[in-house]
């Protein structure tokens, strides 16, 4: 027997000029195609193998492993958009997976990420992603407490601010307020908790608490100055991205941390970037 949507370990029945037939106990056999076929494999040896549907709707198997299986979260690229049925996203097999429009919590395009949960449809036997994502979330009630560091998937922007996913298993609102940069559906950054709301919802900050990150940020940014011969190409006028490429930090916690460090007169600006002050 195999599983749709996941890796099965199948014996190989017999070969044909198509590729090799598996033995799929209930289902009959399924077909490995040819160009998935490596030297060494004959009728009798066993193989790790993906089993999904092809495009014309047969079971087959392929030995490449996708982005996603079933019951997963993942990050998708979006390759093209049906006006009919709705879009296909990038799921690293030669057949694209399909988010439905009915399925989509916000409309995408094509070269956008989507963050999605792969399901299979018990009653259709079909995979398809899905981005209402709060339908599979069934992790328990979130126990975090106020300040505590999170890892942050963006998944959509709203008019208050952006809905993220929580270490994977929740999600939050992480509000404009909070925050200076854009970000795009797919989007990681990590985050802390700002509160948690007696309905049990999540908010988000991009900021650890207050001062004690300040302080962090003013040694994080010496050690770099120290280990970059005492000057960086970074200031309060550089991008948001660049910026937390290089610190993990938003813009705001940036320019209070070298604002910090230049009434301290340990650093000086040079327009572009900043120099440190030796003595």
């Amino acid at each position: 027997m195999s599983v749709l949507g996941k890796k099965n370990t199948l014996r190989v029945n017999r070969e044909t000029p198509h590729g090799f037939y598996l033995d799929a106990g209930e289902e009959g056999e399924i077909l490995l195609p040819r160009k998935y076929i490596t030297r060494g494999i004959m009728p009798g040896s066993e193989l790790e193998v993906f089993v999904y549907r092809d495009s014309e709707d047969r079971l087959t198997a392929t030995t490449e492993t996708p982005l996603a299986m079933v019951g997963a979260l993942a990050v998708l690229r979006v390759t093209g958009v049906n006006r009919e049925i709705g879009a296909f996203l990038d799921w690293g097999l030669q057949k694209d997976l399909l988010l439905p429009f009915r399925e989509q919590e916000y409309p995408v395009a094509v070269g956008q990420s989507a963050v999605v949960y792969v399901h299979l449809d018990p009653r259709s036997d079909r995979i398809y992603a899905t981005s209402r994502l709060s339908r599979h979330l069934t992790a328990p009630p979130p126990q975090y407490v106020q300040g505590q560091p999170v890892d942050l998937i963006i998944t959509r922007e709203t008019p208050l601010g952006y809905i993220a996913l929580v270490d994977g298993k929740y999600l939050g609102l992480l509000y404009h307020s909070a925050q200076t940069e854009l970000f795009e559906p797919g989007t990681k950054v990590q985050g802390y908790i700002a509160d948690m709301r007696p309905d049990g919802k999540i908010d988000l900050t991009l900021e650890s608490s207050g001062q004690q990150r300040v302080l962090e940020l003013k040694d994080q940014i010496l050690a770099e100055l120290k280990a970059s011969d005492g000057r960086i190409r970074l200031d309060d006028g550089s991008s948001p991205d660049d910026i937390r490429a290089a610190f993990g930090a938003s813009k705001k916690a940036f320019k209070q941390a070298v604002g910090a460090l230049f009434k301290q007169k340990r650093i000086r600006f040079t327009n572009p970037g900043i120099e440190l002050i030796q003595g």
